[in-house]
């Protein structure tokens, strides 16, 4: 079976003095639906003027990769197991240590995702549960990276169904 290609596009342009390091980390990310995408450095790893603070940093994005794949397999697996998600939030964080001398790597990314299921009653926690688990294991991105990543969902918000919310 052949794969998948997925193709993002990194454009620089040299703003200030290289040679001597003092120059912007600013970049685009352009991808192939024509989303672009200001990047730069974090401001953690590369101090102002260098860094563009506005702009999606590699480690934000490393980390929204990993929680909008987690989130998508998780809907999936919930909509065919019978639940009627009405909305999915997360607050997603990568934690960044020294993993040997003069090398920095992402250790753990934690997901927090918090849903509004529509239910007349509190849905199953366990079974809940399950479903993230089985999300987890189903990611694309996930199975991709090394470092730890922990989903620990927050409380279920419910909201009564009404007539017309049936699909």
């Amino acid at each position: 079976m052949p794969g998948h290609l997925y193709t993002a596009e990194v454009i620089w342009r040299r703003e200030g003095e290289f040679r001597n390091g003092r120059y912007s980390r600013g970049h685009t990310w352009r991808f192939d639906g024509g989303v672009e995408v200001p990047a730069s450095a974090s401001p953690t790893v590369v101090p102002l003027p260098h860094s563009v603070p506005e702009a999606v940093d590699p480690e934000e994005a490393f980390a929204a990769a990993i929680s909008s794949c987690h989130m998508m397999t998780f809907l999936d697996f919930a909509r065919r197991d019978g639940f009627l998600i009405e909305a999915y939030e997360d607050r997603a964080e990568a934690e960044m240590h020294r993993i040997a001398p003069g090398r920095m790597g992402i250790t753990r990314v934690t997901l927090r995702p918090v849903m509004t299921i529509i239910a007349d009653s509190q849905p199953d926690p366990a079974r809940l549960a399950e479903l993230h688990e089985k999300a987890h294991e189903m990611c694309f991105i996930a199975n991709s990276v090394k470092c730890e990543i922990v989903v620990a969902p927050g409380p279920v918000r419910l909201v009564a169904p009404q007539p017309h919310e049936g699909t």
